[in-house]
């Protein structure tokens, strides 16, 4: 089929959709709403067999819907009506939700159902069920909306004319550090997140709170600004203490929350943990480990997968440590991302944009070097959340690579106007080829896991509901077999020393390409970055995204 995606914002929901249908051999197009004219003129020129929308903020024009099939998602049961669906189902403790798909008529939320997929809610973020359980339920519903489609004798499910539930507001998300249990603070924080956050105010600075973290250990005053750890800061309650590890300032972006306060925390005391926790017990931390005999498992947990210069320094001393004491390490990476690469956020709040930029991919590369280079060991990287940009070449430097197969990856830079580095330019080919690296590279489209290991980007795809016992196997099968093990330990070496030079070569070429692209006050990275970072709405939709 012809399926036009009309929707707000190619985010990860949508991408995973785009991703999906192309790999069901479907012809896909996307339009974003700019204007009723648009999307009229995007239905005429495309001329879809159906339409869907799996994220849309605005209202599609009777015209459209009266002659072309269009459905539209919503992340709620029947009967739920209105905005903040998802926000009400985590704030009512909700124990099961789901997805419906609905025929596009002229009520909210009001058509009829063509397929409706339930599941039950985890203790966890929007922002995480969202891109989790929202994200596969749509996938299954896509799925049977289609086969519903092309059953004769399939009758549409009315929607329940219930009243739409209310817009929350911020007095509705407001904490009382009076009153409100961690438990409580926890909860308003998680659906709150990713959008718009919890607004509050410390030391006079009036901000939105995001990414909660409980502690065990520490207790204080409601509200007192007990210790600050890693960029986040630890907040005494009524009874415990929770971490809050990023703010939003009126009218700015998000940072982590030292970066906001600054001189205003200057006396608090920076609770250090060990280089790599061992998780025992509930704090805020960004890098772990455990271990499975010889293997080693790395997780670093770096908010929304972007990473800063010293995060980058410091996953690189984890790795150059864990490894001396372990034959195989296996690169986790993250809850909710393996990695995005450079923290854009941190280089827009600089005043010394240009230098930071440098530093922060040049430490970007000291990482991939050290996993690169590292052969004394066998290195895996587990892809069981998605990755872009550079985060997904710092998966490549490993000597395998497995995924999800609800994994989707954005291995390009360009969208930000820049050339990237992180060593891709040797990784990349290395594994698809010259030709195919540059189409992935020039075309600046998602794939998914099971794309990528079919051009051999990536070796292994494991089903979604055993990936870490089939993460484990996998590891455990690269020490079955001693000879083996030795046998690839050595030619590991020989490769490395026959091509260290060109290795380097094609890091120093990159970086080369790069350097003005950070320095040059003319370069459209600056411009571009901001767009990102204030999530400037787009005044069309790009071009890459027509016909894909």
């Amino acid at each position: 089929m012809k399926i036009l995606l009309i929707i707000s914002s190619f985010n990860s929901l949508s991408q995973r959709v785009f991703c999906e249908l192309q790999d069901m051999g479907h012809t896909v197009s996307v339009q974003f709403p700019i204007s009723d004219k648009e999307m009229l003129d995007a239905v005429d020129s495309f001329k879809p067999d159906i339409i869907f929308s799996p994220f849309l903020k605005k209202f599609i024009p009777k015209e459209i819907f009266q002659n072309t099939p269009t459905f539209i998602l919503h992340p709620g049961i029947r009967g739920d009506r209105g905005h903040n669906a998802l926000d009400h189902a985590i704030r009512d403790k909700k124990e099961e939700w789901g997805v419906v798909i609905l025929k596009a008529n002229e009520e909210f939320d009001g058509g009829e159902i063509y397929s409706e997929v339930r599941f039950k809610m985890r203790d966890a973020s929007k922002a995480s069920i969202y891109r989790t359980e929202v994200a596969d339920a749509t996938l299954k519903a896509m799925k049977e909306l289609f086969v519903n489609l092309e059953d004769k004798a399939f009758k549409p499910t009315p929607q329940l004319q219930a009243p739409m539930h209310k817009y929350l507001t911020q007095e509705d998300r407001a904490i009382n550090w009076e009153k409100d249990t961690t438990k409580e603070i926890i909860r308003k924080v998680r659906f709150s997140d990713s959008y718009p956050g919890v607004k509050d105010e410390f030391f006079g600075a009036e901000c939105y709170l995001f990414g909660v973290w409980e502690e065990d250990k520490l207790k204080g005053k409601p509200k007192e600004v007990l210790a600050k750890r890693d960029g986040a800061i630890c907040v005494g309650t009524i009874d415990g203490a929770v971490w809050i590890s990023h703010l939003i300032e009126d009218g700015k972006f998000k940072l982590q929350s030292t970066y906001v306060l600054k001189e205003k925390i200057k006396g608090v005391k920076e609770l250090r943990l060990p280089l790599i926790f061992d998780m025992t017990y509930k704090t805020f931390y960004e890098i772990g480990s455990h271990r499975d005999g010889d293997v080693a498992y790395l997780c670093f947990n770096f908010h929304n997968g972007a990473m800063t210069s010293e995060q980058c320094i410091r996953l690189k001393y984890a790795f150059d440590y864990i490894k001396e004491s372990a034959k195989v390490v296996v690169l986790i990476g993250a809850e909710e991302f393996f990695s995005n690469g450079i923290h854009l956020n941190i280089l827009e709040d600089s005043k010394k944009q240009g230098e930071d930029g440098w530093s922060n991919i040049n430490a970007m590369n000291d990482v991939v070097k050290s996993i690169i280079f590292s052969d004394e060991i066998i290195t895996v990287s587990s892809l069981h959340k998605n990755a872009g940009a550079g985060g997904v070449f710092l998966a490549l430097a490993c000597d395998y690579v497995v995924a999800s197969e609800s994994t989707v990856l954005n291995p390009h830079y360009k969208t930000l106007g820049l050339s990237g580095s992180e060593y891709h330019t040797y990784s990349l080919p290395k594994r698809v080829g010259e030709e195919k690296a540059n189409e992935l590279l020039e075309k600046c489209l998602p794939i998914s896991a099971n794309k990528a290991k079919d051009i051999k980007m990536i070796d292994e795809v494991f089903a979604k509901e055993n990936y870490f016992d089939d993460l484990r196997k996998f590891a455990a099968s690269l020490l079955e077999n001693e000879d083996s093990y030795d046998d690839f330990i050595y030619e590991k070496q020989d490769y490395l020393e026959d091509n260290k030079e060109y290795i380097n070569k094609c890091k120093e070429q990159e970086l080369k390409v790069m350097h003005p692209e950070f320095w040059d006050e003319a370069s459209e990275f600056h411009a571009l970055r901001h767009e990102f970072v204030y999530k400037v709405c787009p005044i069309k939709t790009p071009e890459r995204l027509r016909d894909a």
